[in-house]
C-alpha cells in the first residue's frame, strides 16, 4: 500500500516541521507519538508499544530507530529511508542505541526537543533515556510541536475525514436497523464494525462503546454483552475511520415506550449541540463552545448530570484512544481555525434515575462557522 498522500504534500509536511523546529531554536526533535510519525512520514504501525523513536533534524533529515519487526513496516508504509534497529537481547537498553544514533547525526551538545507527552514513551523508558541524554544534549519538552501542525488539515485529510463520517453514518444506520427488544449487543457491534470495514474503513483508536440497561451510563467500553429488554436504553459511541482519520458519533436509542424524562433530555442535548455549532467559527475559543453547551444544559436542569467537557479534536490517531487534541472545556483559550475537525458530544448521565441521553457528531470548521460532516438527523430514535 503506498503512502496515502502525494509526494508534494509529504514534502510540504517535512518543510513545515523543519521550519517549526528552527523557530523553536532546536537542532532536532525526538518523536515518540505514533500520530506524529504517521503525519510526517506515513509510517503506520502499532510498534510504538515497544521503544521506538523518530529523529527529525533541523536540516530535514529523518531517521527511525525501532525493532526488527518494523523495518519492513517502515519501508512499506513510509518515506523513511534511514531505519536503524535496536536488538532484542538480555540487558538491552535501546535508549543507549538512541544516544549513539544522535551522536552519529552530529547532535551531541545540541538543543533537542522531545515528545514527552506520548503513549509511545513509557515512564520506565524515559528514565533510561533521561540518563543517556543528561549532559549529552540540552533537551526540552516539545510535545506540542507536531501536534499543532497536525491540527489544521489539508484538502486530502479533509477528504478522508468526510469519508470517515460517511462510514460512521453507515454504522449508525446498521445500529438503528438492529436495535430492538431481544437484540443481542454483540450483533449490533458486529453490524456497526462490519459497515465500516465493508466500506473500506479501518479500526478506530479504541473499541466501539456500547452499553444498554445500566451500562448505557458507562461511556466506556466494558467487557460482556447483554440482550436488550423490552424497555431499555442503548448508548453507542463510535467512529468511522478512513486511512486512520476519524469521525466520531454518539447516540442513545430508547427501546419500548420512551420515558418522558429521556425525551426531555434528548431535546436539551439537541439544543445544546446546535448552540455549540452556532458558536464555532474561526477565532472563537474552545472554552466558549463548552460554555454554550453548559448554558443550555444547566438552564434545562442538567447541570449536575452533564460532563465537564463537550468534545475534542479529530485526526489520524492510534490506540489506546481516538481522542485527539485539544479538548473543549471551560476556560480553554485555544481558538478554532478553518480546516480543523472536532467531535461535539452532549452527554447527560443521571445516575440517580439510571437514565442516559447522548447526542454527538463531527464537524469541520469552515471560514464562516461549522459544517456537519454527518448526514444523520438529530431526532430521538425509539425502537
Amino acid at each position: 500500500m503506498p503512502i496515502h498522500f502525494s509526494p508534494e504534500e509529504m514534502a510540504s509536511r517535512r518543510d513545515r516541521a523543519v521550519k517549526a523546529i528552527s523557530e523553536r531554536q532546536l537542532d532536532a526533535l525526538l518523536l515518540f507519538k505514533q500520530e506524529s510519525m504517521y503525519w510526517l512520514t506515513g509510517y503506520d504501525t502499532f510498534g510504538f508499544a515497544a521503544f521506538q523513536c523518530m529523529v527529525a533534524t533541523g536540516d530535514g533529515r529523518v531517521v527511525l530507530l525501532t525493532r526488527a519487526p518494523d523495518r519492513w513496516t517502515a519501508e512499506y508504509t513510509s518515506n523513511v529511508d534511514d531505519v536503524r534497529i535496536w536488538t532484542d537481547v538480555e540487558g538491552m537498553n535501546p535508549a543507549a542505541d538512541l544516544r549513539a544514533l544522535l551522536a552519529d547525526l552530529g547532535l551531541e551538545r545540541s538543543r533537542v526537543g522531545i515528545e514527552l507527552d506520548s503513549y509511545g514513551l513509557k515512564a520506565a523508558d524515559w528514565r533510561l533515556l533521561e540518563a543517556q541524554l543528561d549532559g549529552f544534549v540540552n533537551w526540552q519538552d516539545e510535545s506540542d510541536l507536531i501536534q499543532e501542525l497536525r491540527r489544521t488539515k489539508s484538502a486530502k485529510e479533509i477528504d478522508y475525514h468526510r469519508r470517515a463520517a460517511e462510514l460512521a453514518d453507515d454504522a449508525w444506520d446498521a445500529a438503528v436497523a438492529g436495535a430492538c427488544a431481544g437484540a443481542f449487543e454483540g450483533e449490533i457491534l458486529a453490524d456497526m464494525q462490519g459497515a465500516v470495514f465493508r466500506g473500506g474503513g479501518d479500526y478506530a483508536g479504541n473499541e466501539i462503546i456500547i452499553g444498554s440497561g445500566a451500562g448505557a451510563l458507562m461511556v466506556r467500553y466494558t467487557a460482556g454483552r447483554r440482550t436488550l429488554d423490552a424497555q431499555d436504553q442503548l448508548t453507542l459511541e463510535w467512529c468511522g475511520v478512513q486511512r486512520r482519520y476519524h469521525a466520531a458519533m454518539m447516540r442513545t436509542i430508547l427501546i419500548g415506550e420512551p420515558p418522558p424524562q429521556q425525551v426531555a433530555m434528548h431535546a436539551a442535548c439537541e439544543e445544546a449541540l446546535v448552540a455549540c455549532e452556532e458558536t464555532i467559527k474561526p477565532g472563537a475559543t474552545m472554552g466558549s463552545v463548552f460554555d454554550a453547551h453548559a448554558g443550555v444544559l444547566d438552564a434545562a436542569g442538567y447541570g449536575e448530570v452533564r460532563l465537564n467537557a463537550c468534545g475534542y479534536g479529530m485526526g489520524a490517531v492510534y490506540a489506546p484512544i481516538w481522542v485527539d487534541w485539544p479538548m473543549l472545556y471551560h476556560g480553554n483559550p485555544l481558538t478554532f481555525a478553518p480546516n480543523q475537525v472536532y467531535f461535539l458530544h452532549m452527554i447527560i448521565l443521571d445516575t440517580g434515575a439510571h437514565q442516559a441521553m447522548t447526542l454527538g457528531h463531527s464537524i469541520l470548521v469552515t471560514e464562516t462557522g461549522a459544517e456537519r460532516l454527518s448526514r444523520s438527523a438529530l431526532d430521538l430514535v425509539v425502537r
